[in-house]
Formats: C-alpha cells, structure tokens, sequence
C-alpha cells in the first residue's frame, strides 16, 4: 500500500490490493478488486494515524475529491471520524460512484463536523464483484458564506419560536394524522372515540390544505379510531384495522377488525383492500426496504391481543396469506414503535401504547429472515414507557434512536423525564442514559404549575425538524388528565434540550405533531378523560424561520429519483446541506417511519448535485419531502421527490445497497419462534379506563394518581376538578367505591355525606 494508505473492510469476499500503472497522474495508481462476493466491502483509506488523517475544525464543511476508474456500480466514497473520547468510527456513505471506464473526478461536500472529531479519514469502498482504481485524492475547507443570521422577531421568538392558534377549528375529532405528498393533511377520526357516532355509523375524515387554511370532510367506510396507517411508496396511504367494537362492562375489551382500506390522495377517497388475517385494533406499520408493509400487535376481534405479524406486499397490492409470512407467535403490545434498521432488521424501541413493556429488557432487535428477537439492554424504567415517544435520529445514517419519556396508565404514577439513547451502529447496541427532559408547567386542576421532583410527561410528540433537529412538545403527567405545557428542541450533535416555547393548548392523549412542507410545525387534538375533545389547531414556528431570508430552491430537475442516483438542484444562494424528510404518519406518539436522510452535497456555485444514498433501507420508497438548508439552519420551502423502488433501481443498474456490519454481535438473549398460539389473554380494562361509570367515550382511570386519596371523596373530588360532570354507573358493581349510596350516580350527594 502506498504511504499513509491501509486495508479495511469485512465480510464474505475475496479480494486483492494492488499499485498499478494505469495513473490519472505520475506513476501508480491504488486499486481495489472484489473477485467474489457475498456480504461486506473491502477499502482502501487514508491510516487511522495521527501521521496521517487530516486535521479537521468543528463545523466546517470540506471539499473531498478524487479521480477513479471502475468495473463495478457497487461503489462508494466512505468517510470516518476519530472522535477525542470514542476514537475512529464509521461516519457515513458520501457517494455512490457511477461505473466509469475512464478517469473521471469525483467531488463531494462532506456535512459539518461534529463537536468533539479533530480528523478525518475516507477512501473507496467496493461492495460487489469488479474493481475501483484510484488515484489523485485532495481536500479542501469550504469558505464560510453566510454572515451571522439577523433575528426578524422579537428577541424571545428568535430564541424560542412562537406558537399561533388558528382561527379555524380541526372540524373532526381526528387522532391520526397523514401528511400527503400533495401537502394536505389527512386526520382520520373514524367514530372520534364517540359511541353515538359509532352507533350511528357515523365515521368521519377531513383533509386539511393548509396553503389555504381549509378542510373538506371525507367520507369513511368504518371506524378507523385507533387504526394503523402508513404511505405507501406511490403516496397513498394504507390503513389497517380500527374498532369493531366498544369495551362491555362485565364483558369483551376493544375489539380490532381485520378489514384494511386505502386512501388516494389523488381521488380523496378510501377504497377497500382484501382482508388482513387477524383483527388489529392499534397496530404497528413500517415499511421496509422493498416498499413492503410490515405489522404486529393490537387487540384482535375478540379482544384478546394479536400474535400474528402481517405482511403487505407491495408487489402484489395486497395482504400475504398467513403461510406467506413468518411468524414468532409474539405479542408485542399496542403500537409498538418497530423502526427499519440499515441492515433490514426491526428495532423494538420500548416505546408502546398502555401498560406495561414486553418481558424482558423491553426493547429487541427483531430479523425477519431468521424469524429471531434478540433483547437489547438498557432502557430505563422499561414498564413506564407507555406513550413515551422514539424518532430515528437525524441523519438516518447516524443510525440513533432517542426515546423521550412515559408513563403507565395501569399504575398511573408521574410521568417521567428519562430520555435513552441507543447507537445502533455499535457491534452489541445498548441504550444509555440521555439527559433528563426539560420540565415546564403542568395543570393539576388550580391552573398551571412549575413541575417539581422526577415529573415528566407520556403522550409526548416528537418532530424530526429540516435543521437536523428534534422538536418534542406535548403531553400530560397522568393518565388522560393534568395536561404538562412544555416543548423543547433536542441537537443529536449535542444531545442537548434547549427549551422553547410551550403550546398554549392541551395536547395529551389522542394529540399529534408534524411537520408541513413550509417548515413549520402543527399540532392537534387532546382528549382527556372526561370524554371532550380539543379541535383547536397549534402552529409552530421554530426559531430557524425567524432568521431572515429562506434559501429557495429554484429547480429540480427530475423529481423521479433512483438509489445511488445524483441529482441537480439549483438553488438562489450557497446551502450548507440537503435532506429528505419521510412525511408523518402519526398517532398515540408513534411514527416509527419518521425519518431524515442525509443528502451530501457536490457543489458547482449555485448547482448543487444531491448524492442519493444505495440503501433502501435507510430511505425507504415513497414521496418525500426535499429541504436545503443555509450555513444558519434556515431551511427552503420543501419540494415533493419520488424515491423510487427496487423495481425501478433494477431498471437504472445493476447496483446494490452499500449494508455495513452493525449490530452484529448481539450479545442478549435471542428468542426463536415460539409454539403457535391464536392470541395472548388481555385485560379488558388494558385502555387504563373503569367502564363502569359514565359513557363509552369517558374514562374514569383505574387507578387513580398517588396524591389522591383512596376515599369516595377525595376521588369524587379529583373527578369534579377534572370537570367529569354526572357519571352515570354502569351495571350494579362499584369496585371504585364512587356510589356507596347505590343510587347508580357516581359522587351524588348522597355518596359525599356517606363515610
């Protein structure tokens, strides 16, 4: 090898290095040749060594260029980065090179740098069979091109954003939101958690412009409350399951259906799909590298939990038959936060809907292929992670996942303020202890109040933002009461919260936060447990869109886009770096498809080429949303792109995805399929709510919170400061001892003079 020059990769290949002749200049040229190959890459790349690595500066950008030859599509310009504390590791893929017969030059942008990297060091990576030759490598530090950002607000909203509610109401009682790849939004409310309007099988939708601030009520054929929902790679979205039925006091919980729908955002209407084998009523969706849909959990038809994981195919336009799909026979819970890794497998963050995590650690790697669940450790307090919310860090290729809070609704303590954080870039992945979440003002009844001690909050929303940052916002300190004011936006370069302005509105159980196309953030929905219904809508403006004038992308060139592709833009002034950003399909804090992939930048004045990463897996097919963002953090309006399928990459090439060998020596316990199984038993009251008093859409709590009480008054007092009115009691049972009068009106008159 040449001076200052080392071998590396890995996996099952046979491979050579060699100096040859055939040079761009000089005498000798490096290359690197993959004879047979079944996994891994081998490179070639500037040593690991003080002697020679580059000296890089936090927060610069460098221009990485070289000249090279190849034989094969399956290859790219790989960069690493020695950390002061963790030492050198794996950065990112800046670009795939397109096969070239002759020299030809190859330049790329790397991102900023991050706190705590002082070198720098990449080379050529080839993962399939053929050769890379090169030759003539340089390096040079981009020039800073903006001067400091001038504050256009007041110096509070320059510093913390600013929240407007809108003057039109959200017309349905929707807790499931869907940005489309038009720029509205479809809130699916299906019966709004409402039995008069289940009874009368009135269902509703409505899709929200919000260029013009108008909504158009949509026709919906079922209850699609607490369904799942997902865009599919063409942008329509596919929804699965919802509620067949409502609890009966004495009887069956919530039962799930099996039937599943799709919405055109094209037509604004649903269309049935053919069944899915098993009832799902809150399901996980996430699709996978190849546009499939995969799916588990929820409550079946009979209101036992679902075993059975269910498979779309996007191929076929249809649910697999159950022989067709391969099963564990686990039940994972309601909404489980299941998030595509770079490799295919499933990361099981811990987050979930009610009650308690899954045996074990609470968190797993699941392998579709090998049908397997190994546990990953580390998260805290897995058992009160109930609709704490977990976002696949920005950039997706970082591979880092944060899990923000949560509670349990069956024990009802105080939410928490524990944040976890897991790199699943590491051989054995763990999650670590992140910093505690900021508190704010929580309403215990008498107005807003400082939180104190460990309170936190559950039904957290979390928002990737087009700066490379978090907003979380939102949530509440009990089950479905004492609504918690807080927000603030989380830096991974960091892992830091910097505290923001609150949402002046409620947002706990059945809220939602996104992200829209212009950059701002909206917020909808809170339903508390007294059975009302928030229809107020939250804007956010982050601080970024308060810094003077946006950059503007002036043209696309070609919005179909394919992997490993360059793509032109033209853009009105120099950016800093580009992205795309997966649309939000979000409900009970969940958005396991949430996702910001990286886009590194070739740049020739105001042409500025987007290098599209190989790998599927880590951008999965469908529309995205497309930012360019300035040296100041200030993000364009987005524009719509197509990142096509498998089907249309194999059209373009030949190539394949560039995996790398993470997570691959998982050292916890590894579950094999279990014995199959219809269902696992579960609780009728599994929703945290005693049917026993007042109507369906009321939700007196099983438990009540540790400050109150275990007496008829102090609960009947807690109901009325949480404005419950005249609960009604259902049946002649009373386990919560509201009645003692036995009237059948729970905390009557009566029942306060009673001891």
């Amino acid at each position: 090898m040449p001076y200052c020059w080392e071998k590396s990769g890995w996996g099952d290949n046979d491979f050579t290095f060699s100096t040859v002749a055939d040079a761009h200049s000089g005498t000798k040229a490096m290359k690197v040749e993959l004879t047979r190959r079944v996994s891994g890459d081998r490179k070639a790349l500037i040593t690991e060594s003080a002697t020679c690595a580059p000296v890089v500066t936090v927060g610069k950008q460098y221009d990485l260029g070289l000249w090279y030859k190849t034989t094969t599509p399956d290859a790219s310009l790989t960069l690493f980065r020695h950390d002061t504390t963790a030492g050198w590791q794996y950065w990112t893929d800046l670009k795939t090179l397109e096969m070239q017969g002759s020299w030809t030059q190859a330049t790329v942008r790397t991102p900023e740098v991050p706190a705590g990297t002082d070198r720098i060091t990449w080379g050529v990576s080839v993962y399939g069979t053929g050769s890379a030759t090169t030759d003539d490598y340089t390096m040079e530090q981009v020039a800073d091109t903006l001067p400091p950002a001038t504050c256009t607000g007041t110096a509070e909203q320059c510093a913390n954003g600013k929240w407007d509610v809108l003057p039109t109401q959200n017309p349905v009682r929707s807790m499931h939101s869907v940005v489309l790849n038009n720029g509205k939004i479809l809130l699916i409310a299906g019966s709004g958690n409402s039995e008069e309007q289940f009874n009368a099988g009135t269902f509703t939708s409505a899709v929200y412009d919000p260029v013009a601030g108008t909504y158009k009520t949509i026709p919906t054929p079922k209850d699609m409350f607490c369904a799942g929902h997902v865009q599919l790679q063409d942008g329509r979205v596919l929804v699965m399951s919802g509620n067949k039925a409502f609890p009966v006091v004495g009887g069956h919980g919530y039962e799930g259906y099996k039937d599943s729908y799709i919405f055109d955002p094209v037509t604004e209407t649903y269309s049935k799909t053919n069944d899915m084998n098993d009832g799902h009523w809150y399901p996980s969706a996430t699709e996978l590298g190849n546009g499939d849909i995969i799916s588990f959990g929820g409550l079946r038809e009979d209101s036992t939990g679902s075993v059975t994981a269910e498979l779309w195919s996007d191929e076929q336009q249809q649910w697999l038959p159950l022989w067709q799909v391969n099963q564990t026979w686990s039940y994972w819970g309601l909404y489980p936060s299941m998030i595509l890794m770079q490799d295919g497998r499933l990361f099981y963050s811990g987050s979930h809907v009610f009650g308690n995590g899954t045996p074990g650690t609470g968190s797993a790697i699941y392998d579709y292929g090998a049908n397997t669940v190994t546990s990953v450790p580390g998260l805290q307090n897995k058992d009160e992670r109930d609709q704490s919310a977990s976002v696949l860090l920005p950039p997706a290729q970082d591979q880092k996942v944060l899990t923000i809070g949560g509670g349990n609704i069956d024990s009802n303590p105080d939410a928490n303020r524990l944040t976890d954080i897991i790199d699943l870039k590491t051989a054995n992945p763990s999650y670590t202890v992140g910093p505690p979440l900021p508190q704010g003002t929580v309403d215990l009844g008498a107005g807003p109040v400082a939180e104190t001690g460990n309170q936190g909050k559950l039904y957290v929303s979390a928002v990737l933002l087009p700066d490379g940052k978090v907003l979380e916002t939102g949530g509440a300190l009990h089950n479905r009461a004492n609504p918690v004011y807080e927000s603030s936006i989380f830096d991974p370069a960091t892992s830091t919260f910097d505290p923001v302005a609150p949402d002046p509105e409620e947002r706990g159980y059945h809220s939602s936060a996104f992200l829209l196309p212009d950059g701002r953030v909206m917020t909808t929905g809170d339903n508390p447990g007294n059975g009302t219904w928030n229809h107020d809508v939250s804007i956010y403006t982050p601080p970024y869109l308060l810094k003077g004038t946006r950059p503007t992308i002036t043209s696309v060139i070609d919005n179909e886009w394919v992997y490993g592709d360059t793509q032109r833009i033209t853009t009105d002034r120099p950016i800093a770096k580009a992205e795309l950003i997966r649309p939000a399909a979000v409900t009970h804090s969940s958005d396991p498809n949430q996702r910001f992939v990286d886009l590194p930048l070739s740049v020739d004045g105001n042409n500025v080429d987007l290098n599209v990463t190989s790998n599927p897996n880590l951008a999965p097919p469908g529309w995205y949303m497309l930012f360019a963002v300035d040296a100041n953090g200030v993000p364009s309006v987005a524009k719509w792109v197509h990142l096509q399928g498998p089907s249309a990459l194999a059209a373009e090439s030949t190539a394949e995805a560039h995996v790398h060998s993470f997570a691959d020596s998982l050292e916890g316990t590894v579950t094999e399929p279990g014995k199959k199984r219809t269902s696992q038993p579960v609780s009728p009251t599994i929703s945290g709510c005693d049917r026993h008093y007042g109507s369906i859409n009321v939700c007196v709590p099983t438990v009540f919170p540790d400050e109150v009480k275990n007496t008829t008054a102090a609960r009947c007092a807690w109901l009325k400061t949480n404005d419950y009115g005249r609960l009604k009691v259902n049946g002649k049972d009373d386990p919560l001892k509201l009645d003692p009068s036995k009237d059948g009106v729970a905390c009557g008159a009566k029942d306060l003079k009673r001891r």
